[in-house]
């Protein structure tokens, strides 16, 4: 390993952070929580912002923390992995909550309600929601392939904070007190998140292929859809399991 107090302390920094940013973003937790928004663009390359927005809020925390970690070394880091399986089990019941939102968003997409009128009353009438035929012209020029300007996204910003305050982190804050050098640890602290944002952004271009390819036919974009929302829903109940009971449902 890269030791980040030696002559070359500050490249260290740069490329193991950077390194550990792409890895970290990759794990299972956090790709099934940003499957199960993406969802939500039916756009392949403005759903990046999801995986911008998940990588921002993710690095804030750990920023925040590393810099204490950094300044007060292993004192605040075992109070900290004392209560990280605590964050840890609030993760799994953020996945079940996505999943769950996501079949309620099917199922109201799925109806829609209008008011009229008639007789002096108002009736409320519910009807299945018929998909228009794609215009050629959106589909070409604001369609799934459109990139569009920057877009924050505040509910990934807010799952991504939740993800940097669980524990998955752990290994590079562990690191942290063996540096002497506060600045070199910065700069540990900064990649990371550099890293965890370009990877997550590319992760959510992949993910979110089949919801763009699927999005004019409604029933293909439903089974998709379907699917993400049960992979974190069962990813979230092991989790919680694996916390609260010991077993070991996520082999990962």
């Amino acid at each position: 390993m890269l030791d980040i107090d030696s002559e070359y302390g500050l490249l260290a920094a740069l490329v193991l952070g950077f390194l550990l940013g792409l890895k970290h973003a990759t794990d299972a937790d956090h790709v099934v929580a940003v499957a199960s928004i993406v969802n939500e663009s039916k756009n392949v390359w403005r759903g990046l912002w999801i995986g911008a927005s998940w990588g921002v809020g993710h690095t804030v925390p750990l920023v925040i923390l590393g810099i204490i970690v950094l300044l007060l070394k292993e004192a605040v880091l075992d109070r900290y992995e004392t209560i990280a399986p605590i964050f840890e089990f609030g993760v799994g019941i953020m996945l079940v909550l996505l999943g769950l939102q996501v079949y309620w968003n099917l199922r109201r997409n799925k109806l829609h309600a209008h008011e009229h009128s008639h007789d002096n009353d108002t009736h409320v009438h519910i009807h299945a929601t018929h998909e228009p035929e794609p215009d050629p012209h959106t589909v070409s020029e604001h369609g799934f392939l459109s990139f569009g300007g920057p877009v924050f996204r505040a509910k990934s910003f807010f799952i991504g904070v939740i993800h940097g305050l669980a524990g998955s982190a752990a290994v590079m804050l562990a690191l942290l007190p063996s540096i002497s050098s506060f600045f070199n640890g910065l700069i540990y602290l900064l990649m990371f998140g550099v890293g965890t944002v370009i990877s997550m952004s590319f992760i959510t271009i992949i993910l979110g292929v089949p919801f763009a390819l699927s999005g004019s036919n409604q029933k293909l974009y439903s089974i998709v859809s379907a699917a993400a929302g049960a992979a974190s829903i069962l990813f979230g109940l092991a989790l919680m399991s694996d916390i609260a009971y010991g077993t070991e449902l996520i082999p990962f």
